[in-house]
């Protein structure tokens, strides 16, 4: 049965404010072992720690065409898929889907047409620190990611009033439900058992809509033993398990149908995984790209030699865009609101 190998970079759990890890992504890779060490032996003939890590091959400027050149043989002769996003615009996004939204539900508005969130929440983190005030804004959303943690009266009592003290008036479509009528309807939507500011939802979405594209039949995933991919294990096993037979159109080139062609998720120590060590190179690199392109790091793999190495069907990306009529075709006619209703009442806790 094929397998794909995942590995994770930047996850942070609930916080997607870490300014230390502004993105999270994931790489999944269709190769097995006996190819993956070949290939590592070809690259690193001179390799000597027991595990192939990215990080610590990427500090030394000698490894970099080496680096480059194993990401191309991946890319061109194995099926791969990475996964990138901007862990702010990630936030942005959940804040209008459930501090913002449900107003407008209760008002008969489809809120997610033609993908008009995306374009908000891009908007948002263009222009909110000015529209709002840096300060005010970045409480804002503090506020929210701690109100969707605890649940609690005071942390929904604070984000109300971090609404009411940015210049809530300058864009009240996105903060008016909170900050003008501390609408019941978002507070019991953010309080709801199960609702997260996790990213680890999304990102497997993304990975399983592509995988069960790639895959030919029915395929299993393995993955490192980290503590941080328990999260992505336990998602993944309910994912299987799922039976219901639907499909969800997620935007105008991605779709997702259940039950999926996965059968099985495990766990295996990356040490003795030359497969899940090449998913980790992919990853670190991808997301040490993203944060040199940003201004956020300097140093490493020259981050356009990364990037072109990719076919589009090989990258997909959450990242904010302020071309409003490209947002708007790319979404136009899809499921938005049935995608996040139906994940919502079947895959969170």
């Amino acid at each position: 049965m094929e397998c794909f190998r995942i590995d994770e970079s930047g996850y942070t759990g609930f916080d997607l404010l870490n300014a230390d890890q502004r993105y999270q992504g994931a790489t999944a890779i269709a190769i097995e072992d006996d190819d993956a060490h070949r290939l590592i032996r070809e690259h690193f003939p001179t390799l000597q720690a027991a595990e192939l890590k990215y990080r610590a091959l990427a500090r030394r400027p000698a490894n970099h065409p080496r680096l480059l050149a194993l990401q191309r043989d991946l890319l061109t002769h194995y099926k791969c898929v990475t996964y990138v996003c901007d862990k702010r615009y990630l936030l942005l996004l959940m804040f209008l889907d459930y501090a913002v939204e449900p107003f407008y539900y209760e008002c008969g508005e489809d809120f997610y047409a033609d993908g008009q969130n995306y374009a908000l929440a891009s908007l948002l983190y263009t222009a909110g620190p000015t529209l709002f005030g840096k300060s005010a804004f970045d409480s804002l959303l503090a506020s929210f990611q701690r109100a969707v943690k605890e649940k609690s009266p005071q942390a929904l009592s604070d984000l109300v009033q971090a609404a009411r003290n940015a210049n809530w008036q300058a864009l009240p479509e996105a903060l008016g439900p909170l900050a003008q009528y501390a609408s019941p309807e978002c507070l019991e939507a953010i309080a709801t058992p199960g609702v997260s500011t996790d990213a680890a939802l999304v990102v497997l979405q993304s990975l399983i809509s592509r995988m069960e594209v790639m895959a030919d039949s029915a395929y299993r995933v393995e993955h490192d033993q980290s503590k941080n991919l328990l999260t992505y294990h336990d998602l993944l096993q309910r994912y299987i398990d799922h039976d219901e037979a639907i499909t969800l159109r997620q935007t105008e080139i991605t779709s997702i149908t259940f039950p999926l062609k996965l059968q099985s998720v495990t766990q295996v120590d990356s040490k003795i995984s030359p497969a899940v060590q090449l998913a980790d190179v992919m990853i670190g690199a991808a997301i040490e790209a993203a944060n040199t392109l940003t201004g956020q790091r300097i140093g490493g793999l020259d981050s356009l030699a990364v990037m072109t190495l990719y076919a589009d069907h090989q990258l997909i990306h959450m990242l904010p865009s302020i071309d409003f009529d490209q947002q708007k075709r790319f979404r136009q006619g899809t499921q938005a609101s049935e995608v996040i209703d139906y994940f919502a009442s079947h895959f969170h806790k």
